[in-house]
């Protein structure tokens, strides 16, 4: 039952990095730790992911989400919604590497970056330690870790 349950989460993380249009269709909550040790949280776009392994998004190098990620790599993403709820706890790191920020963009990213060539585009990379994800329509739960 986990292992299916998995599946739907990362079903539902796929569906959002496919959407591309107006609205928060493809947005997650990216959860991050400020300077004064706060948690801090964010609707961001989600650009790549391996279902719950691993998801990105693309950034700014100067930007606040970027600054907090360098000072600690902590991080959750959620996922919510009246049929789920999917939360993921693990790691962000910031890459600025041209090769892997070119397998991370998407078209739709353009509106705040030229492209990917950008020296001031970034890409985000969580990487899931650990989940909880509850789906309504069955009342099925699972949690644990990667």
């Amino acid at each position: 039952m986990s292992q299916e349950i998995l599946k739907r989460a990362g079903d539902v993380i796929n569906a959002k990095r496919d959407y591309i249009g107006g609205g928060m269709e493809g947005h997650v909550v990216l959860s991050l730790i400020d300077e004064n040790g706060y948690p801090t949280s964010a609707a961001i776009t989600l650009s790549k992911a391996d279902g719950i392994k691993w998801l990105s998004f693309l950034g700014d190098t100067n930007s606040n989400k970027t600054k907090r990620i360098a000072k600690c790599n902590k991080a959750c993403v959620c996922l919510a919604s009246a049929e789920y709820n999917i939360t993921l706890v693990g790691k962000a790191e910031v890459i600025t590497d041209p090769t892997a920020k070119k397998e991370h963009w998407q078209d739709v990213f353009s509106q705040y970056h030229g492209d990917w060539q950008d020296p001031e585009c970034c890409a985000i990379r969580f990487t899931t330690e650990s989940y909880n994800i509850y789906f309504a329509s069955d009342d099925s739960v699972a949690s644990g870790e990667l």
